[in-house]
């Protein structure tokens, strides 16, 4: 291939050209960006004063298309920016109609937007609903949690949850298959004291729900366990015999227990108990012991012993 080569007058001839062919393309852009144009971007629909005697589901996509009209920078940076679109369209013609018609809310709607964002136009202009019973339940809230303490501490008490129930409402079908109500995840790492804060419920994914409250209070007890020992008293169950005697009467108990309540636990918490059918039903020679009552949040290390010798004098 042959290779044309240039004088330094013709290279600079075409470097000024090359430069001016670049600052033209550039005037253009910034002419015709700044010029207005008209657009379409797609937005969320946010739902508000819905009807409180009807439970409705949109039988619509949760997004419109929307006509704006802006400079070319304004329609280059509706592209990019995919957040915070939102229209809100509001419901209340839904008490006596089952469609809302978005064209004679644009008034509305566009009140509530700056004036580089006014709506022109939006498609679909019409919006359909499905009607069903309406039904109002209270259901338990479930906690999501992840949780793990560091050495020798660990959950002292039941956990708190404030208010413990909330109200859903909406179309009955949905309704009734709802039991329970999550709250958003909540992961806690090597906690060594009291943990207390505020936890948004999960947010509903159907727009003809609503729950009520959003979120509740949640109060973790952490204390430092330690160990302890008691003797604790074997009672005999199934015995009609007047002279049955056990060996021995008592059974040492080792666990752990928050330090808060160590003083105040004793051997009135706990209940061991030992069956004399074993003996009677199935020939047991010693009889095994087993923990009828516990505190709660104790864990028992060990029993000792965890059989008993006994004597039955007819």
């Amino acid at each position: 291939m042959a290779i044309i080569k240039l004088t330094a007058i013709e290279r600079r001839r075409l470097s000024v050209f090359i430069t001016c062919l670049m600052l033209a393309i550039i005037a253009w852009v910034f002419v015709s960006l700044s010029n207005d144009h008209r657009y379409v971007i797609k937005e969320v629909v946010n739902f508000k004063n819905a009807p409180q005697r009807r439970a409705y589901r949109s039988l619509q996509s949760d997004t419109i298309d929307v006509t704006m009209e802006g400079s070319g920078w304004q329609m280059l940076f509706s592209k990019m920016d995919k957040q915070n679109r939102v229209v809100n369209i509001d419901l209340h013609t839904l008490d006596s109609k089952n469609f809302v018609v978005l064209s004679s809310q644009l008034k509305q709607i566009n009140a509530e937007r700056d004036a580089a964002n006014q709506i022109l136009a939006v498609s679909p202009d019409t919006l359909y609903f499905d009607f069903t019973n309406r039904m109002v339940k209270k259901v338990p809230v479930k906690l999501m949690l992840s949780v793990s303490y560091q050495k020798r501490f660990a959950l002292a008490n039941y956990i708190s949850i404030k208010p413990s129930y909330i109200t859903i409402s909406g179309p009955a079908s949905h309704i009734d298959k709802i039991a329970e109500w999550p709250t958003d995840s909540l992961k806690l790492n090597n906690i060594n004291e009291d943990y207390n804060t505020r936890l948004n419920l999960r947010p509903v994914r159907d727009g003809s729900m609503v729950v009520f409250p959003k979120a509740v209070e949640v109060s973790i007890p952490v204390d430092e366990f330690t160990e302890k020992t008691l003797e604790v008293p074997v009672k005999l169950l199934n015995y009609n015999y007047d002279n049955v005697k056990i060996f021995p009467q008592k059974v040492k108990l080792r666990f752990t227990v928050s330090l808060k309540k160590y003083a105040e636990t004793d051997e009135n918490d706990f209940e061991a108990v030992a069956d004399l059918n074993l003996w009677r039903n199935k020939g047991y020679s010693t009889l095994p012991v087993k923990l009828t009552r516990i505190p709660a949040f104790c864990k028992m290390v060990s029993i000792e012993p965890q059989n008993i010798d006994f004597i039955v004098k007819k």
